[in-house]
């Protein structure tokens, strides 16, 4: 990649709830992701809504409208961030349904494909008191089984309900200054990999 092309970053929170914290997670880090030269697309997934996989449904109707609206969209960035809370100690069933359909073929094509070779950094933001973590493990292991490379660096932000400011910022110098971390190196691991 030329210093004239920004490496593209998908960014998107694994929830759908309007005020969810996780998507101010996301768009805090989509704001750190551009400050250090990156090119970020934040998108919401409740503009992509999916049925639960289902064989049959895809056997009989192919890939849902927004599956492949969300392919090509994945096709012109070469990393990911994704922010998202933890059900009962779990990824989110909305961020592996939406995976899912994402890995499966398509007109020939394979749906892991799309995945391979891509870099990822992954954050939460939960009201409980170890933020999403034992979600993030998860979510890194999902990742990993289709081919994408996480960052070993990460973030949970426990207790989210007081961890944002009125301005939608982290109160938290650490919290800030980890988040600032990971985007940096997102984008710097992706230059250095696209060079």
């Amino acid at each position: 990649m030329s210093d004239h092309t920004p490496p593209r970053i998908l960014v998107f929170a694994g929830s759908t709830r309007r005020h969810s914290f996780n998507k101010r997670l996301a768009h805090l880090a989509a704001e750190r992701l551009e400050a250090h030269g990156g090119r970020p697309t934040l998108i919401d997934l409740a503009d992509y809504p999916m049925p639960l996989y289902d064989g049959d449904l895809e056997a009989e109707q192919g890939l849902p409208e927004a599956t492949l609206a969300l392919r090509e969209r994945l096709a012109e960035h070469q990393g990911l961030l994704i922010a998202s809370p933890e059900y009962n100690g779990f990824i989110t069933p909305l961020l592996k349904n939406t995976i899912d359909w994402l890995t499966r073929p398509h007109e020939g094509a394979s749906g892991l494909a799309l995945f391979q070779g891509r870099l990822a950094a992954v954050v939460a933001a939960s009201p409980g008191g170890l933020g999403g973590l034992r979600g993030l493990a998860l979510i890194r292991q999902l990742l990993g089984n289709i081919g994408v490379t996480v960052l070993p660096d990460q973030l949970a932000v426990a207790k989210a309900g007081d961890a944002f400011a009125d301005d939608g910022q982290l109160v938290d110098d650490s919290q800030r200054d980890k988040l600032d971390a990971i985007c940096r190196r997102l984008v710097h691991d992706l230059e250095r990999l696209h060079g």
